[in-house]
C-alpha cells in the first residue's frame, strides 16, 4: 500500500450556489416543494433566477462543501468535479483552491455552462434547492486518476452525482481504483429522491461490500431500507456496513460500527439562518475525526459542531474557525 498524500479525495458536482431569502408565499407561487431539491433545465433555471430577489453567489456542491469543511478542520483534501470554461467555473475553481483543496480538473469548453443551484431560504432557515447540473454532469471517466485516488485514505462520493451517466461511470471506476489500492470508500445518499431512481444501485454497492462508511439522514435511511421507523432502519442496515452514520437534524446523530454505537445530540444554535450544507459539513467533521483515529462519539461531535456552524449563516461552507470550535467543544 502506498503512502497517502491526502486524507480524503471527494468526487461530486462542481456547483455555484445562488442563495436568496424568500417568503413561503414565493415558494407557493412558483410551485416549489419546500425543503426539497429538484433538478431543473436551462429554461427553468433562467426563469426562476429572474423571479428571485437579490442573491449571493457562493461556491457549493455537496462533496466540495465537505472538502471545504475538512480543509478548515486541518485535513488534507482533494476534489474531482467538472466545471465549464466560463465565469462561474472560474469562481468555483478559485474558491476551492483558495480553501486549500487540491483541484486540477480542466474546465470543459462549450455548452452547457457551469452548474448552479438556486437556493431559496425561508425565514425558518429551510432551503429549497433548484439545481441545474450543467457541465458537472459531463465529468468524464478520464478525469479519474487512479494514482490520485490511491494517494487518499478515503474516497468520498456524493449520491447526487450518481444521476448522470458519465459521472456514474466515473465514480464506479473510482471505487474500483480505491479498492485496488486498499483505500476506504465513503458514500452519502445525498437526497431521498435519488432512491427512487438509483436505490437498487445503492443497495447493491452496500450488499457487495463496496461501501465502508455510509452517510444517510432519517428519511434516506427509511427509504433505503423500507423500515417503518428509524431504529428498525438502523438495525437493518448497520450489519451490512463497517460504519453507518445516520443524522436526524435537531434530534442529533448516531454512528454504528460493529458492536459499537455512539449517539450525540445536535449542537445548540442561537439562530438557524440557512440549513444549506448542514449534512455536508456534518460529513466533514465526522470524516476528519475518522481519518484522525478519533472514537465514534468524538467523530459525531465534530460533525455536529461543523453542522451547527454552517447553519448559523448563509452559504454552505464554514466561515468561523472550525478547529477552534472543535477544540473548545472536545477540550
Amino acid at each position: 500500500m502506498t503512502d497517502t498524500r491526502f486524507d480524503v479525495l471527494a468526487i461530486g458536482n462542481a456547483i455555484v450556489d445562488v442563495i436568496s431569502p424568500c417568503e413561503d408565499a414565493f415558494l407557493e407561487s412558483e410551485g416549489l416543494d419546500k425543503g426539497a431539491m429538484a433538478l431543473v433545465d436551462t429554461a427553468r433555471a433562467e426563469e426562476l433566477y429572474a423571479h428571485m430577489g437579490p442573491a449571493r453567489e457562493i461556491s457549493g456542491g455537496s462533496a466540495a462543501n465537505t472538502c471545504a469543511g475538512l480543509a478548515a478542520l486541518g485535513s488534507k483534501a482533494a476534489f474531482i468535479g467538472q466545471v465549464a470554461d466560463d465565469q462561474l467555473g472560474s469562481v468555483f475553481a478559485h474558491d476551492i483552491r483558495a480553501a486549500g483543496i487540491h483541484y486540477e480538473v480542466a474546465p470543459r469548453e462549450g455548452d452547457p455552462p457551469t452548474a448552479r443551484c438556486l437556493v431559496l431560504v425561508t425565514p425558518d432557515g429551510q432551503r429549497t434547492m433548484n439545481t441545474f447540473l450543467g457541465a458537472s454532469q459531463h465529468l468524464p471517466a478520464s478525469a479519474i486518476d487512479a494514482d490520485l485516488i490511491a494517494s487518499a485514505k478515503v474516497l468520498y462520493l456524493e449520491g447526487y452525482l450518481w444521476d448522470p451517466d458519465d459521472p456514474r461511470a466515473a465514480m464506479k471506476g473510482a471505487i474500483e481504483a480505491a479498492r485496488a489500492a486498499g483505500r476506504q470508500v465513503a458514500f452519502t445518499l445525498s437526497d431521498a429522491f435519488l432512491l427512487d431512481r438509483h436505490g437498487d444501485d445503492f443497495r447493491k454497492l452496500i450488499d457487495d461490500g463496496l461501501i465502508d462508511i455510509l452517510f444517510a439522514n432519517e428519511v434516506e435511511l427509511l427509504g433505503l431500507t423500507g423500515a417503518a421507523d428509524f431504529e428498525a432502519g438502523v438495525a437493518a442496515l448497520a450489519p451490512k456496513l463497517p460504519v453507518l452514520v445516520a443524522t436526524r437534524s435537531e434530534k442529533g446523530a448516531i454512528a454504528v460500527s460493529g458492536d459499537k454505537r455512539a449517539e450525540v445530540p445536535a449542537e445548540p444554535v442561537a439562530k438557524v439562518v440557512d440549513t444549506t450544507g448542514a449534512g455536508d459539513s456534518f460529513a466533514a467533521g465526522f470524516l476528519h475525526g475518522h481519518v484522525s483515529g478519533a472514537p465514534l462519539a468524538d467523530c459525531l461531535t465534530m460533525g455536529a459542531v461543523a453542522a451547527a456552524e454552517v447553519i448559523s449563516h448563509y452559504g454552505a461552507r464554514p466561515e468561523a474557525d472550525l478547529k477552534a470550535l472543535v477544540a473548545t467543544r472536545l477540550g
